[in-house]
């Protein structure tokens, strides 16, 4: 079992002459590393431009939901940051890199901000999510407001919703997210 919330799941990849077969989710498997929660709805996304960013988003409670995170077309860089109140890894973030190529998926606890940047044009990302999408529970924090490395061109700035531009800063969020005792490590 993991000690840290946010956790980098590596799938093998069983490959012969055909291509290959992973397994991308297991109860029993995913048991084992102390990921209980139930997944109830898969999501999928497109992002047309390159430096697409989408983030920083969670769900508040009673309807957070813990997030599991595939790219399965591009690559992206995908980072969780620790929104949880009282937490000594408070505004930390961790951050990997998921491509189709790779095939690495990052889960995603209740309290913490989920955001991703798409390296190049045409990323399709599927997440699988442990409650539905409940709007008045719909929340985040600004992307620029948390110290984050993306990787981009200097010169670039990234293409952004309407809502992603409005958000607030991390020091304008009252969190309602409760520490667990488990700060956030970096990702092994």
């Amino acid at each position: 079992m993991s000690e840290n919330p946010v956790q980098l799941i590596e799938p093998r990849r069983h490959g012969d002459a055909r291509g290959w077969f992973t397994e991308v989710y297991s109860e029993k498997t995913f048991d084992a590393r102390g990921i209980t929660c139930r997944f109830v709805q898969d999501n999928h996304s497109l992002s047309a431009p390159a430096f697409t960013l989408r983030g920083l988003h969670f769900q508040t409670p009673p309807h957070g939901q813990d997030k599991l995170v595939r790219c399965i077309r591009g690559s992206i860089f995908d980072v969780a940051v620790d929104v949880r109140r009282d937490s000594p890894t408070y505004g930390q973030w961790v951050g990997a890199t998921l491509s189709a190529e790779n095939g690495h998926q990052l889960f995603v606890p209740i309290g913490f901000a989920h955001g991703f940047l798409t390296l190049e044009a045409d990323c399709e990302v599927s997440y699988k999510v442990s409650d539905l999408y409940a709007p008045e529970c719909d929340g985040g924090v600004r992307w620029d407001s948390v110290g984050i490395d993306w990787p981009m061109p200097a010169d670039a700035r990234p293409e952004l919703s309407p809502k992603d531009a409005k958000l607030p800063s991390l020091a304008d969020f009252d969190s309602p997210f409760a520490y667990d005792g488990r700060p956030l490590l970096p990702l092994a």
